[in-house]
């Protein structure tokens, strides 16, 4: 198959069975790294130009498809063009999710509304300390931002990046724990948000939500690795499964738990429409 790299000759046989019960499926998808590409501005992270089509085009052939990702939801509609793609979604008889903030946010092509909660207590006060923290881990110029539910330190544009962000995790974490929130290591970024609420008890509630028979994930970083779980959990229950690394050579956790790896947003695209078509002959 052109564009799949399969893990393992059961990897295979996985792909197969789910295309197979693909009409049952959620597919659910990480934005950055996965649909979109990273960059160093990450306001700047628009989804990948055939993303938004390749969706579109799978939507018959699936009961539903979910974009999963620690982004607000409003920044990833607007990035990811996802609005428009929830109206063609909704023309066909099929509906878009979108989970921002690791699941705390939600909007759907139906409702056409952000459902959020308000601001986790302790994450103005980790805001005020953290300039500390950061002098002295000797990374002032790392880039804070500010997510509204979340706060990304992010050190993609420093020098050293990864050295930078072997210095932060350690004290970025005690802070992030003395004001009650979770933290989330990411490719060149440390995420603090509210603990309670991760990737994989998104789609655990979407399978039952929509009534899923079948399950498809796609990520590429540590922040999708319960994500990876939950889909391993409905695949020891017996439902067919797919799990997909968007590859990169900053993060390797995904890739030997996944049936699929394919090179970044390019690759993902390219997955999409093989499914679209395997599904649309099967």
């Amino acid at each position: 198959m052109r564009h799949v790299e399969f893990t393992s000759a059961a990897a295979r046989e996985r792909y197969d069975v789910f295309v197979a019960a693909a009409s049952q499926a959620v597919v659910g998808l990480d934005m950055d790294g996965t649909l979109a590409p990273i960059v160093d501005d990450p306001t700047q992270a628009y989804i990948h130009p055939d993303a938004p089509a390749a969706l579109i085009g799978l939507a018959p052939y699936v009961r539903a498809l979910a974009v999963v990702t620690g982004r607000p939801a409003r920044q990833a509609l607007s990035l990811g063009q996802l609005d428009e793609v929830g109206d063609a979604l909704s023309a066909l008889g099929r509906e878009l999710f979108v989970f921002g903030h690791y699941g705390n946010e939600r909007w759907s092509s139906a409702a056409r509304r952000i459902v959020s909660p308000r601001p986790p207590h302790g994450l103005a006060s980790f805001e005020a300390d953290i300039g500390s923290v950061l002098r002295r881990a000797e990374a002032t110029d790392a880039f804070v931002e500010d997510k509204g539910l979340a706060v990304a330190i992010h050190t993609r544009r420093l020098a050293d990046p990864q050295g930078t962000l072997d210095r932060l995790v350690g004290p970025v974490s005690d802070l992030a724990r003395n004001h009650g929130l979770a933290v989330e290591p990411g490719r060149a970024v440390i995420e603090v948000r509210a603990p309670g609420m991760d990737k994989g008890d998104v789609l655990r509630s979407l399978v039952a939500e929509v009534g899923a028979e079948a399950i498809c994930f796609g990520g590429d970083d540590l922040g999708d690795l319960e994500a990876y779980a939950a889909v391993e959990e409905f695949r020891a229950q017996g439902m067919p499964t797919l799990l997909v690394c968007s590859a990169s050579d900053e993060e390797s956790a995904l890739r030997d738990r996944a049936d699929v790896v394919v090179p970044g947003p390019p690759g993902v695209v390219a997955l999409l429409r093989q499914l679209t078509q395997d599904a649309a002959t099967h």
